[in-house]
């Protein structure tokens, strides 16, 4: 048996008929075409299917959809806005912190919830956020030094 479920997803609204038993990785991507947000593990080990849920980071092979309704849900489709990338896809890019890119989604997602909450992180406080994601190529240096060098541009700003 089937169930509507109604999702807020990056600002929009969603009706959808789905099985209710389905994770919202599968629903985000087989039933809303958002292919951004990676299905890696299905286990929440990875990190790659990482999505902010009200402005946390979570893993939607975790989550069943049907618990996603009535939440405010934000992918990494979400993040750019009129075509530009948003400062963390950005940061990202300009200091390496892709390589085959398929963990860069969850990475981007973990880092633009930590700068929201942490707008001056430590090394130490980036690589715990970062614990429950995985990455084969980049040796994660690179993903630290981008949310590191984010927030120190930030900081610049604001003086």
């Amino acid at each position: 048996m089937k169930t509507h479920v109604q999702l807020l997803i990056n600002g929009d609204e969603y009706d959808v008929l789905i099985n209710p038993a389905k994770t919202l990785v599968d629903v985000l991507r087989e039933d809303l075409g958002l292919t951004g947000t990676k299905k890696g593990c299905a286990e929440g080990e990875c990190g790659a299917c990482t999505i902010l849920l009200d402005g946390e980071p979570v893993e939607s092979c975790l989550l069943l959809a049907v618990q996603a309704s009535g939440h405010e849900i934000t992918t990494i489709e979400g993040l750019s806005k009129s075509g530009e990338m948003d400062a963390i896809q950005r940061s990202f890019v300009e200091n390496g912190a892709v390589q085959c890119g398929y963990c860069s989604p969850g990475f981007i997602m973990v880092a633009k919830a930590l700068l929201d909450k942490n707008p001056s992180p430590t090394e130490a406080e980036i690589r715990d956020a970062f614990a429950g994601n995985l990455c084969r190529c980049t040796g994660y240096q690179s993903i630290v030094d981008a949310v590191l060098a984010l927030a120190k541009k930030r900081q610049g700003e604001g003086n």
